[in-house]
Order: structure tokens, then C-alpha cells, then sequence
């Protein structure tokens, strides 16, 4: 049957395209025009941090941060396995090793517990992802990482809007990533940023995602690459952020009618916790048992419905087959059972109870 309701799509009902234009007819459309400064002038002002500088994709954010950190070869960098393969595969791309810790059951997120049997002599860093729009423990981690002297970085690229006690995502971290994917909160077709409170690791990343180049004339005093974003993807950007609080809003209230619909049943609704702002990047649920996912996504595709299911724990990849794999049996249920439901901001509330109804449909066949 034809999907009726993807699981996401980008609203892009603002000034997206009077933005854009503006790009095509000032010929500004490689990575310098205004939008690049504004973009990133005004990103930096939403999450309350001080410095922010944008990159091509969020892959790159998180690659960009760890080689600002000098993160290298014989380095360690603890990372969740539940979680997007894009983040220890960057651990591998800046020489170091991933080494992956279990989820907490309620929130999905890492354990800090599981940090803390984890760490070595070799780590460097911990990655702490917030994982489908839910904030990790960032007490917790940020206490364990100043006790062992690690350096911080919070990939944020599924939790823009998030909160905890009322500070954004991205502030406890030294670094913190961002991903402007077309699925994700604001998009810019392909698109990151990074932040920091640091002068000195935002000047350092500014140079080393721009080839290292220097004041002299083709003089590149570093080993450096490419990671700029383009004008227009940032005009796409700025047009987008103005609007994340109606988005942000929207997606609160889709989370809220699926929450209750879910209540009392058989399915785990993925919910906020204790003073906790969920962005919702994806609603999502947990089946009450592995077996049961794939014959409801088959049932809820058959309805018109396309869902996803939770990330596969990066430990059971192939490239990672050789690494320590013990202790990580929670992700790995919440993979199996858990999977995402339509959350764009355009569904209608009758939309969202229908798609609930053919979820809880399938339960009483």
C-alpha cells in the first residue's frame, strides 16, 4: 500500500525560499555569504551558548569535535551502543577506539554506571547522544567525566529543543554537535553545527574545517579539511530556526495524543523524565515483546503507515566485531522492541489517533 504517513518530512512553510533566492541573485552561494554569520550568530543565541560554527553535515560536527579535542590513535571514547553507527564510526575515522556502554531502561540514554565500569587508562572522552530527543543524565556524566579529567562532547543532533532543568542540550559538553538532517527538528538538506563555551576550541575548530588555511595566501599551516557549509544551506537554516518553536510546539502536542492513547496498554510510550524538556525528535514505543515489532511495522506499512525501527546496537555491527561486547543487554532489548512512529509537525491530531488506533488495532487481533 502507499505510505500515507512517513515517519518524518520537513516543514519548510517559512522564508526558506525568500532566503534562498536571495542567495541565487547575489551569486553568495558557496560557504561565505551572510546567512553563514547569521545562522550561526542566531543558533548560538537559541541554545544559550557562546560561540557556535556550522559544518556540512552532523557526521562531520562530531568528527570536527573530536579531532579539536586531538582526540587520536590508542585513544579510547565511550560512546553508547544504542545509537546512530554515524558516532563510533567517527571514533574509528580519528584513529581512536569506540568502547560501548548500555542504556538505561527507562530513558534509552547511557548509563553512567556503565561509563564509570568502562573507563581505562586509555580513555580520552565520552560521547553522551540524546537519543531520539531525550536528554541524557548530563549530571551524572559531566561529574564522572571532571572526576576522571575526560573531555565532554554531547551530540544533540536528534534533541534540538531539549532541556534539562531548563538548560539547552549542548551546555554541559565541551563540545557539542547538532545535525540539520532533512528528518531532523530544523533541517538544511544536509547540515551541522558545533558549539562551545571555549573561544579557544571554536577558533580551533573554525581552522581545522577550513583546511587549516591561515592569513598568508594559500598557506595552510595544518593537516585539515573541508567541513564548510554553504550559503544557501544556511539560509534554508535560519529560515528553519525561526520557526522551531511553533515546530518544537507541535511536536509536543502529537507526543501528548500518542502518550495517552498508549496508557494502560500493552506499549511503552518513550516519555520525559523528572525534569526533563523531551524535544520529541521521534515519538516512539516499545512492543511488549522483540518478536512482536516486525509484524507490526508489516501490519502498520499495510495501513498506509511507515515507521522505523530503534537504531540496531552499533557493538553487533560488522566493523565492530572484534570489540568488547559485554554487559550491553538493555540496548540491546530496547533495539528489538522498540520502534518510531509518524512525528512530522503536519499530521493532524485525527491523524495521529488513527495511526495510535491501528497500533492498538494490531494488539487485539
Amino acid at each position: 500500500m502507499e505510505i500515507k504517513y512517513p515517519v518524518y518530512q520537513p516543514q519548510l512553510t517559512g522564508n526558506e525560499k525568500k532566503y534562498v533566492n536571495d542567495c541565487l541573485d547575489s551569486n553568495w552561494i558557496s560557504s561565505r555569504g551572510k546567512y553563514i554569520n547569521l545562522f550561526e550568530k542566531k543558533f548560538a543565541e537559541y541554545v544559550e551558548i557562546e560561540h557556535a560554527t556550522s559544518v556540512c553535515n552532523g557526521t562531520a560536527a562530531v568528527l570536527l569535535a573530536l579531532l579539536t579535542l586531538d582526540i587520536k590513535a590508542d585513544d579510547e571514547v565511550i560512546v553508547p551502543t544504542l545509537v546512530y553507527v554515524a558516532v563510533p564510526n567517527m571514533v574509528l575515522f580519528a584513529g581512536a577506539t569506540p568502547v560501548f556502554v548500555d542504556s538505561l531502561p527507562n530513558t534509552w540514554q547511557m548509563d553512567p554506571e556503565d561509563i564509570k565500569r568502562k573507563i581505562s587508562p586509555k580513555t580520552k572522552a565520552v560521547i553522551a547522544v540524546h537519543n531520539y530527543g531525550h536528554p541524557c543524565d548530563m549530571d551524572a556524566i559531566k561529574e564522572i567525566c571532571d572526576q576522571n579529567k575526560l573531555f565532554l562532547i554531547e551530540d544533540c543532533a536528534e534533541a534540538l529543543g531539549g532541556k534539562i532543568r531548563n538548560k539547552h542540550v549542548g551546555y554541559w559538553g565541551d563540545i557539542s554537535t547538532y545535525s540539520f538532517f532533512a528528518n531532523k527538528t530544523i533541517t538544511t538538506g544536509e547540515g551541522g553545527m558545533l558549539i562551545t563555551h571555549s573561544k579557544e576550541l571554536i577558533e580551533r575548530a573554525y581552522h581545522l574545517k577550513n583546511q587549516g588555511v591561515t592569513s598568508r595566501v594559500y598557506w595552510h599551516d595544518v593537516l585539515a579539511n573541508n567541513y564548510r557549509m554553504t550559503n544557501i544551506a544556511a539560509a534554508i537554516g535560519l529560515a528553519q530556526l525561526e520557526q522551531i518553536d511553533e515546530v518544537l510546539k507541535r511536536k509536543a502536542e502529537i507526543a501528548a495524543i500518542y502518550w495517552e492513547s498508549f496508557e494502560g496498554t500493552g506499549f511503552e510510550f518513550h516519555q520525559p523524565a523528572e525534569n526533563i524538556i523531551h524535544s520529541f525528535w521521534m515519538c516512539s514505543i516499545l512492543t511488549e515483546k522483540s518478536g512482536q515489532r516486525e509484524p507490526l511495522r508489516d501490519y502498520l506499512a499495510g495501513n498506509g503507515i511507515e515507521t522505523r525501527p530503534l537504531f540496531y546496537p552499533a557493538h553487533t555491527m560488522p566493523v565492530y566485531a572484534n570489540l568488547p561486547s559485554e554487559g550491553l543487554e538493555i540496548a540491546t532489548d530496547l533495539s528489538a522492541r522498540g520502534l518510531n512512529l509518524p512525528s512530522f509537525p503536519a499530521l493532524s491530531d485525527e491523524d495521529v489517533r488513527f495511526i495510535a488506533s491501528k497500533v492498538l488495532s494490531f494488539a487485539g487481533e
